[in-house]
């Protein structure tokens, strides 16, 4: 049987987190070339609606619970190991999604959107990584 200890606190903590730092990035960061990249200059500055806000909240809270299951399964616990994870499950999943997403017929700069998402992904991974490991 496929028993593992999980942290909640630690889930709860790191996906409070991914959500704080995808509003810093998409509202802060990069809002104007979010929308270049989207052909949709009329999205800067409007509210977003609440699909925008609690789907990214349970994406990133499934992501970090993976990563809890993972990090657990792979019996990682130091910081440096988890952040080696993090490098390679960030790139070869979640950055390599992001490009995937975008390479489609209806994304009118798709490399451009890549550019400007993939360092979110990855440094969202890298926290999530770090906030499981350190609260192990």
């Amino acid at each position: 049987m496929f028993t593992l200890s999980i942290n909640w606190l630690a889930v709860l903590l790191s996906a409070v987190a991914l959500q704080v730092l995808g509003a810093a990035w998409y509202m802060g960061v990069i809002p104007k070339p979010y929308a270049l990249a989207l052909a949709r200059t009329d999205l800067a500055g409007r509210k977003p609606e609440p699909l925008f806000i609690w789907g990214p909240a349970v994406c990133g809270l499934v992501v970090t619970l993976t990563n809890a299951v993972l990090l657990r399964s792979f019996h990682v616990d130091t910081m440096s190991h988890a952040l080696a994870f993090g490098v390679i499950s960030g790139l070869g999943y979640l950055v390599a999604t992001v490009f995937n997403v975008a390479i489609n017929p209806n994304m009118p700069r798709p490399l451009f959107y890549g550019v400007i998402n993939a360092p979110y992904f990855l440094v969202s991974n890298l926290v999530s990584c770090a906030i499981l490991t350190a609260m192990a």
